[in-house]
Order: structure tokens, then C-alpha cells, then sequence
């Protein structure tokens, strides 16, 4: 294993395809601006490592970033690898992930535009993230206690788990495919609309006209708060324990809910049926 602490990089593929290597203590900044640092390497390590350049991790395999720094100039920093454990590490520059597969995170800072998109394999632990199309068409994401906030998070992902997270997000889940959502709570607008195959169970819903034109729909023992216009469209078996203002067309299924203040129902192909306990108690 080849070994290099303390030392500045700045020129172009400064360690273009380099193999069993170890970096400590390294920055990669400097007046020649050099691009795609790591580029076709292999069995690469990178601690405590400051990143100021573009591109540095392009088309490698077997990564281990640690304690690092990715700062809003680092952008595009991984694409096209794989094999990937980052820990402890901030990454702030656009487009950090992309077109990667077998991915690990755990107590990194995210702050990326476009963050994650068609990456295959990904789990995240212990991590806050800030982006607009965070992991659009992503696959098979496992995430444990995530603080994400941003736009139209998760679209079109597939084969997917949540737990224990908090989402500050409008427009998520839009198309997402056999996704569970665990222990968590999601705050934002036009909640999962046109998704197929997603269960909500124990979580907490907030926000206007969430739900709709849904294929196989569950939720689980869920809170609504603040939520109107729901399920329209939507094939839907749901278990609701909070009131919710309003509910329009569900297409089939059962809701069950303890009461809504306005139920619409006016198209005649909708034939969702809504139970609750009592009369409206939200007015």
C-alpha cells in the first residue's frame, strides 16, 4: 500500500490510475486547477483530506473517504464508481453522487444540487442532506435516520426503505416504486403523487394534497396533519389515526380515519370508501 500524507496537489490527474494507495492529510486545491484527481484509480483511501478541485473521484473502484472536506468548488465528485464507503465527511459541491453503485454513508453533511442521481445500491446512516432532485431515479436505497430538506426529493426510485427519518420536501416519492417508509415524518407538498407499490407505516404526514393518482397505496397506523385534498385518484388501503380536512375521490380501497371535515366525491368513477368513527371533529 503506497502512502502519501501532507502533501498539495493542484495539476491535472495528479494521481490518475494509482492503485492500493492511501491519502492522509492531502489537499487537493492550488492555481493550476487540475481536474479529476483520482480518476481510473482503484483501492483508493482518503483521510482527513481537503477537496477544492473538480472531479476527483471518476471511474474508480473501492473507495474509503474519511473525515474529508468537498467543498461548493468540488463538483461532480464521484461519478461512475463503485464500492464506495464515505464516513464522517462533508460533501458540498453540485452533483456529488452519480451513476455510482454500493454505496455507504454514515455521518456525512450533504449539501449538493442533483445530488445522487441512478445510483444502485446506496445505504445511508446518520446523515443530514440539503438538495433540489435529491436521488432521482435511484435504486434500492436503504436510509436510517436521515434529516433531509430540499425539492422533488426521490423521484422515481425503486425497491427502497426509510426509517426513522425526517423529510422537509415537496414533490417526493413522484413515480417511486415498491418504497417503504418507516417511523418517520414527512413535511411538504404533493406527497408521492403517481407512485405505485409504497407503504407509509407509523409515520407523520404534513402538507397540502398528498397522495394522489396512486397505485397500491398503504399507510399504516399514519398521522395527517395539516393535509387536504387527499388521495384523489388513488387505489388506497389506509389506516389513519389523526382527522384530516379533506379527502377527494379516492379511485378503491378502505380509508379508515377518525373523521374528515369535507369529504368530496364528485366523479363517478370513484369508488374508494371512506369509514370514520364519529362525525367531523376538525370544524
Amino acid at each position: 500500500m503506497k502512502i502519501i500524507s501532507c502533501k498539495s496537489f493542484d495539476e491535472e490527474r495528479a494521481l490518475y490510475g494509482e492503485q492500493d494507495i492511501t491519502v492522509r492529510n492531502c489537499k487537493f486545491d492550488g492555481p493550476a486547477d487540475g481536474e479529476s484527481a483520482f480518476k481510473e484509480c482503484g483501492n483508493v483511501t482518503a483521510e482527513d483530506c481537503f477537496f477544492n478541485l473538480r472531479y476527483p473521484f471518476w471511474h474508480d473502484k473501492k473507495l474509503k473517504i474519511s473525515g474529508s472536506e468537498m467543498t461548493e468548488l468540488c463538483r461532480a465528485a464521484l461519478w461512475y464508481s463503485d464500492n464506495i464507503e464515505i464516513t464522517n465527511t462533508k460533501l458540498h459541491g453540485i452533483k456529488a453522487l452519480r451513476e455510482c453503485s454500493d454505496v455507504k454513508m454514515k455521518n456525512c453533511d450533504i449539501i449538493s444540487p442533483e445530488f445522487g442521481w441512478s445510483v444502485k445500491n446506496i445505504s445511508m446512516e446518520s446523515c443530514t442532506a440539503e438538495s433540489e432532485y435529491f436521488m432521482m431515479r435511484s435504486e434500492n436505497l436503504n436510509f436510517h435516520d436521515v434529516q433531509f430538506k430540499g425539492k422533488y426529493s426521490f423521484q422515481y426510485i425503486e425497491n427502497s426503505v426509510f426509517e426513522n427519518c425526517v423529510f422537509d420536501t415537496k414533490d417526493a416519492f413522484w413515480h417511486a416504486k415498491n418504497v417503504v417508509v418507516r417511523n418517520s415524518t414527512v413535511k411538504g407538498e404533493y406527497l408521492a403523487w403517481y407512485c405505485e407499490n409504497v407503504t407509509f407505516e407509523n409515520c407523520k404526514i404534513i402538507g397540502t394534497q398528498p397522495l394522489c393518482y396512486c397505485k397500491g397505496l398503504k399507510l399504516i397506523n399514519c398521522e395527517m396533519i395539516d393535509t387536504d385534498l387527499c388521495f384523489e385518484k388513488s387505489e388506497v388501503e389506509a389506516t389513519i389515526t389523526t382527522p384530516v380536512l379533506s379527502i377527494k375521490n379516492p379511485l378503491s380501497g378502505h380509508i379508515y380515519l377518525p373523521c374528515a371535515e369535507e369529504i368530496i366525491i364528485d366523479d363517478e368513477n370513484s369508488r374508494g370508501e371512506i369509514i370514520t368513527m364519529k362525525k367531523c371533529c376538525c370544524a
